[in-house]
């Protein structure tokens, strides 16, 4: 548009306008004036236009309009990809099934639940979130549960000091406590996946080591919101120092759970105990991944899940990686699955075993035909170990990986076992190219 109009535009004009930009190209049509009343009054028309109607309102909508308007109303698209890329500089709709909606609401929720302090947040403030939100998340990955505020204290004396400290470690576990996820568990009808961590991220020189552990009462609340949770598929919960005890109380309420398929408990401190309660659970549900990776577990606890699995007919992985369970624990891992039909990767990573345990496991590998992949690092197998494992793979077929990294043996039995893990990867790409099942990348 020019400044001033040119001399020809000026004798074509009947009407000569004070605004020097003043032209009928900017005159809004008739339709456009009513789409921009819509997006400025916006009630929830869309249903009635057309997509290109549509997209024009989602690109007009503020994205600060209140939830209770948009929720529901506006489909998946433009307008959820605005308030995504508003709020979080990272956005990748891959993982939410590429659905701008799914994503803003489930990242949403997280925020709200990572920021919440108990006795200070309302509840309210994520209650009225649920129902506008419940219909579209179906994960939540909850990075930090923040802890109560401590109150400053002045400086006592002895006496006085010695007797508020006897107080405070009888009352810091009832006190403690983060928040309750029985909030909002329930209400979360189409929830299938939840990790959980009980951390405070960047506590800076506040750091206590309470911040990074889950209180009694929070075991308790926790236990009881999952087993009301039954559309949940996957738990993780890790690097939460849960120990036995703890552990326990949350099997006790996942037994028999009627969709729970993978449970997490990696980096905590279940011990012999918590495997103990682990093994139940094996037997009470329809579990396909555990993954119990570094829990002090050791040889006791490492029986009683080969006792489980023994009978087990669902459960396909089991990580027992950076534990105790040693040459027992691994010979009794390995007689269970002389029966065992369903289970394909076993991790044994880092669990100081030695020639023993590999013996065992290798009379095993002879017989086994469902087995797929075998991780044995960071064990001592030695060259006892490696001559064994390179015996049983000269009889095996299936097994497409076996991990014999930094166990001491020898190059030429590791050498051979590579060439015949090599040959059966082949053997089963050519399986899957002749039954059309082959899934790429």
């Amino acid at each position: 548009t020019h400044l001033t109009p040119s001399k020809g535009q000026r004798k074509m004009r009947r009407i000569i306008a004070e605004n020097p930009n003043w032209s009928l190209v900017v005159v809004p049509s008739l339709s456009s004036m009513c789409l921009q009343s819509i997006v400025n009054n916006f009630e929830g028309l869309l249903s009635q236009l057309t997509p290109g109607q549509r997209d024009f309102i989602q690109e007009g909508l503020s994205p600060t309009l209140p939830l209770r308007v948009t929720a529901n109303l506006i489909p998946d698209g433009v307008y959820w990809k605005r308030c995504c890329e508003r709020r979080w500089d990272l956005c990748d709709v891959s993982r939410y099934g590429h659905s701008w909606r799914r994503m803003f609401f489930e990242r949403h929720l997280e925020n709200l639940i990572e920021l919440f302090i108990p006795e200070v947040t309302e509840p309210k403030a994520v209650l009225d979130v649920l129902p506008f939100c419940k219909s579209y998340v179906r994960r939540l990955n909850v990075s930090q549960l923040l802890p109560p505020i401590k109150e400053p204290q002045g400086e006592k004396d002895g006496e006085e000091n010695d007797l508020d400290l006897a107080i405070d470690s009888e009352h810091d576990e009832a006190c403690a406590h983060h928040f309750d996820f029985g909030l909002v568990l329930r209400e979360l009808t189409h929830l299938e996946e939840l990790a959980l961590v009980y951390r405070v991220k960047e506590c800076g020189m506040n750091f206590e080591w309470k911040m990074f552990e889950m209180t009694k009462r929070d075991c308790e609340s926790l236990a009881k919101a999952l087993k009301s949770s039954r559309t949940l598929k996957l738990f993780r919960l890790h690097q939460s120092n849960v120990e036995d005890k703890k552990c326990r109380l949350l099997v006790k309420h996942l037994l028999d759970h009627p969709s729970l398929r993978e449970l997490d408990l990696s980096h905590n401190l279940i011990g012999n105990g918590g495997a103990r309660a682990i093994g139940k659970l094996l037997a009470r549900s329809k579990l396909e991944v555990l993954n119990v990776c570094d829990n002090k577990i050791g040889e006791l606890g490492a029986k009683a899940i080969a006792r489980a699995l023994s009978r087990n007919s669902t459960l396909s992985s089991l990580n027992l990686r950076l534990n105790l369970v040693r040459d027992e624990g691994g010979a009794a891992i390995g007689e269970a699955l002389r029966s065992n039909t369903t289970l394909h990767h076993l991790n044994l990573g880092g669990n100081d075993m030695t020639w023993r345990a590999a013996s065992a496991l290798s009379d095993v590998l002879i017989e086994n035909k469902t087995l797929r992949s075998i991780n044995l690092s960071c064990n001592n197998l030695g060259k006892v170990g490696g001559k064994a494992l390179a015996e049983a793979m000269s009889h095996n077929t299936t097994l497409t990986e076996l991990n014999v990294l930094l166990t001491e043996v020898d190059e030429q039995n590791a050498s051979f076992v590579s060439e015949v893990v090599c040959a059966n990867q082949r053997s089963e790409h050519k399986k899957q190219r002749k039954t059309g099942s082959i899934k790429y990348p």
